[in-house]
């Protein structure tokens, strides 16, 4: 299972950044009294009773932007809400429920996962009675809390934690995760024309899409599915994107946004290329949506018989798309010709291994002992007369692989050791073609309150 993710919403300027600050221990989140500050999600990592979270810090809902940047607030509002755990709705103690709260609650209503409301600015008991009125915005339980008063905060923290799933569910599905492998969700992004219709014809053995050589025929992302050795699969077809200055109507403009949003469904994604073309910007926006999320992914190369007409050669590819997608050198390649059907049934078997891979569980005593050989190898430098030290590692989710280093100062650790590591690790546990996400944390990190 992977970190549970706290959203952070509320109408503006209630104090959202303010309680992420507050419960991370340090300035996460930029905090301003004008309302709109948060654009961006941004988030951090929590730890509290050997439980780890993700908390998500949104710009505030209804916010009109000064720089007309409304739409990409919600947009980035909305993936916070979709990738949601739970939902923390903080409002106003001070200013009582406001016509704004009561739109954001309808919102939430539509959304099925646990929320609680953190009525902040509480800073007495005296206008606790006073805080009855917010529970008409939510079926939810409901909390007083006091940012500047530093007012129940470990309460929050608990609170928090009894409406995220409990550890021995965790556990639980991350025991059966390599037993029983689930549906398989596997996305097909790529510019226009690159085949993935095709694609999907080809699995389903069937009609199933619409295929034709006018570009952009796909409009909507569409799922398929079907079933092969026994198993059952699911892929998402998506519209094919092109740049965004080329976006000619409303209709391509959302199938951009539809194209990413499957990106996050999925567990494994196909980005495909045209063998017959050379990478383009779309391209390298659909990698960043993929590096961004963390998800397991193929470049898939198609209509391959076409680029040996052309003379490429699959090392050449190879070398180009390793050397355009830095970031993303573990991924493995694929060569199709998929009107043919040519290399798609082992596809998707190379899909249901790097998903398997990203679904594992390294114990705490394995990974201690190749984090200690890794430093023995190559310890990392001193910084301004300080020895970087690391106590102990450990994983604390998997989908993707999320491995947390105990330190003493994660500002000594420079990018390039953590890169270092990172391939260590890669080698030397069976990730080596998934995205692993390392957190360094300092030892003081989230320690208030702790028992």
């Amino acid at each position: 299972m992977s970190v549970p993710k706290v959203a952070i919403v509320g109408r503006p300027n209630v104090g959202k950044s303010s309680i992420l600050n507050w419960l991370a221990g340090k300035l996460v989140s930029v905090v301003d009294p004008t309302a709109g500050v948060t654009r961006d999600r941004v988030t951090y990592l929590m730890s509290h009773r050997e439980r780890y979270f993700e908390m998500v810090d949104t710009g505030g809902i209804g916010i009109v932007d000064s720089d007309d940047l409304s739409a990409d607030i919600e947009r980035q509002i909305a993936v916070a809400l979709e990738e949601a755990d739970m939902i923390l709705f903080v409002v106003d103690g001070m200013a009582g429920v406001t016509p704004l709260d009561r739109e954001v609650a309808t919102r939430l209503r539509r959304i099925d996962v646990p929320k609680l409301i953190a009525v902040n600015k509480c800073d007495s008991t005296k206008t606790d009675l006073e805080s009855a009125e917010f529970y008409a915005l939510a079926d939810a339980p409901m909390l007083q809390v006091s940012v500047k008063g530093n007012r129940n905060r470990k309460e929050l923290i608990e609170a928090i934690l009894e409406q995220l799933p409990s550890a021995d569910e965790t556990e639980a599905t991350s025991g059966a995760a390599l037993s029983e492998i689930p549906e398989l969700k596997i996305a097909l992004v790529g510019r226009r024309n690159a085949g993935k219709s095709s694609f999907i014809n080809a699995l389903a053995e069937t009609e199933r899409m619409i295929v034709s050589e006018i570009a952009g025929t796909t409009r909507d992302s569409v799922d398929v599915r079907f079933e092969l050795d026994g198993k059952s699969f699911v892929a998402i077809d998506t519209p094919g994107v092109r740049k965004r200055k080329s976006l000619a109507n409303d209709i391509e403009y959302y199938g951009l946004i539809r194209a990413q949003k499957s990106i996050r469904r999925a567990d494994v994604v196909l980005q495909f290329f045209d063998s017959t073309k050379t990478i383009s910007r779309v391209d390298k926006q659909l990698a960043d949506e993929i590096v961004e999320r963390c998800k397991p992914s193929i470049f898939i190369v198609n209509k391959w018989d076409l680029g040996l007409d052309e003379g490429m050669t699959s090392e050449k590819w190879a070398e180009y798309l390793f050397a355009t997608f830095k970031m993303l050198r573990h991924v493995p390649i694929a060569f199709t010709t998929a009107t043919e059907s040519r290399n798609i049934k082992p596809v998707i078997n190379l899909a249901q291994s790097i998903h398997k891979q990203a679904r594992q569980r390294i114990s705490t005593g394995v990974l201690n002992r190749i984090v200690q050989s890794a430093i023995e190898a190559n310890p990392p430098r001193y910084k301004k007369n300080r020895r970087p030290k690391v106590f102990y590692a450990t994983q604390v989710a998997e989908a993707p692989p999320t491995i947390v280093l105990k330190c003493n100062e994660p500002k000594l650790f420079d990018d390039s050791w953590k890169r270092y590591l990172l391939g260590v690790l890669r080698d030397e546990l069976p990730f080596k073609e998934v995205p692993i996400r390392l957190y360094l944390r300092g030892r003081d990190d989230n320690t208030r309150d702790k028992p």
